[in-house]
């Protein structure tokens, strides 16, 4: 009897129970134990990681040196050169073009492809019928199975010289030379833009409908008791739900903002949209990879990349500040 009146008393003490509760670290053992075995399925994307996005990380070392194939990026016969790669682009004539160029492209994609699968999955969400809403998603889904190359094929066929809206022009009485969309500087945004959309918005509207499947009936019930239209609880049930998702892709979109990657863009140019098809990422590959100028090419990719983290910390600072959600 005075042993369980003793154990009452040391479990019931603050002090005690203090001493008597788990470290941190016994705790995470414990969990370690039970359910360690779930990391084994994390290890592939680890490994793949790590090989291929951290190992790499070295190569920045290139934009501070006199860099030649063949050369140790570390070594003792090093050309350490500083900041004057950086230097050399900045000072380039052309510096500002790419640039512009480079945030033209990639803030007008942003601006036209951001809201386009927020919208897709809704109206798709919206669709009773199940047949029709399959039918619709392989629809939306099927265009990002196609290659670039193909991509870019289909387009000189449609926009291209000589192409099906070249020869609709000149049979309708427009110009005999036709509209050339491929060599205007003009088009070349647009048609970027909108095929790129075209492509992508479909697959990118799969989270917003995984999001949106997670949405509680009985929230539309309600709000149909209470009146609302299908219109008005998209705004008041569907867009809250998934209102987190939208956040956290919209913060990974802005972290990705000034890369618009350059093999579609290399696929596109022509000797007459150089003005406006010229961007950042082009001039890592003509200038760093074809012309030899290693150093400035990853001085320039660097510089592109500290503006994209710059971008996203700017974005998850806001986001927590406004709406209470971020990444970090």
């Amino acid at each position: 009897m005075e042993d369980k009146v003793l154990i009452n008393q040391q479990i019931t003490s603050p002090e005690d129970f203090e001493k008597a509760k788990p470290t941190k670290w016994e705790e995470w053992k414990t969990n370690f134990k039970r359910r360690g075995w779930i990391l084994l399925f994390i290890l592939p994307a680890l490994l793949y990681v790590i090989i291929f996005c951290y190992l790499p990380m070295y190569g920045i070392l290139v934009a501070f040196q006199d860099y030649m194939p063949g050369d140790t990026i570390i070594g003792a016969n090093t050309q350490w050169v500083g900041f004057a790669n950086f230097m050399t682009f900045f000072s380039s004539p052309d510096f500002w073009r790419y640039f512009w160029n480079t945030f033209a492209l990639c803030i007008l994609g942003f601006i036209v492809g951001f809201p386009l699968p927020i919208i897709v999955a809704l109206l798709l969400n919206s669709v009773r019928s199940r047949k029709v809403k399959k039918g619709l998603q392989i629809l939306y889904y099927a265009p990002h199975f196609i290659s670039l190359v193909v991509l870019v094929g289909m387009l000189k066929l449609i926009f291209g010289s000589d192409g099906l809206l070249d020869q609709l022009s000149i049979k309708l009485g427009g110009d005999v030379n036709g509209l050339k969309l491929f060599l205007s500087p003009e088009a070349f945004r647009p048609l970027f833009i909108f095929s790129g959309n075209w492509q992508d918005f479909g697959w990118s509207a799969i989270i917003y409908l995984a999001a949106l499947s997670g949405v509680d009936p009985s929230l539309h019930e309600a709000a149909k008791i209470d009146g609302a239209s299908r219109f008005k609880r998209i705004f008041s049930v569907d867009l809250p739900a998934i209102a987190p998702t939208i956040v956290m892709l919209m913060i990974l979109s802005v972290g990705n903002l000034m890369s618009c990657g350059y093999e579609k863009v290399l696929l596109m140019q022509t000797d007459g949209n150089l003005v406006t098809s010229e961007i950042l990422s082009t001039y890592v590959y003509t200038f760093g990879l074809v012309g030899g100028q290693y150093g400035v090419g990853t001085a320039a990719g660097l510089f592109n990349s500290v503006i994209n983290v710059v971008l996203l910390v700017i974005a998850n600072f806001t986001s927590k500040k406004l709406s209470g959600n971020s990444m970090w």
